[in-house]
């Protein structure tokens, strides 16, 4: 394994986020909707850094913790998934009602966020076992 795991993981979601970001505002244009309503700037911005930040820790702790990787990265989920309800969802849900748009919003990199996330461990965890053989 190479010492910049970190490093290309980052660059990835960074550049896969963007890719989203550019996607999700064009879909928005096209229907004729507000491109930056809906908090989603800070969305995307809490979404990627959660992303960085929980695969980080995952793999400063790739040595110690490596049985328990998978338990943490679950944790990290559980944290984005709160992080929903603390910051957006009231945000959201103060008008009475929770809309598409607000929903894509959110969970639009949420989801990016986890599929990658998801895909990349299970590469690099492979990887891990790999060189220990």
């Amino acid at each position: 394994m190479t010492q910049n795991t970190f490093v290309k993981f980052s660059i990835k979601a960074i550049l896969l986020f963007l890719l989203t970001f550019g996607i999700h505002l064009g879909i928005l244009k096209g229907l004729d909707m507000a491109l930056f309503a809906d908090h989603i700037i800070l969305a995307y911005t809490i979404n990627l850094s959660l992303v960085i930040i929980i695969f980080g820790i995952l793999y400063y702790l790739r040595r110690k913790y490596k049985e328990q990787l998978g338990f943490l990265f679950l944790a990290g989920s559980l944290l984005k998934f709160a992080v929903f309800f603390i910051f957006f969802y009231p945000v959201y849900k103060s008008d009475g009602d929770i809309s598409r748009v607000e929903f894509a919003s959110f969970f639009t990199p949420y989801v990016v966020g986890l599929i990658f996330e998801t895909l990349s461990l299970g590469k690099w965890l492979n990887s891990l076992d790999k060189a220990e053989q």
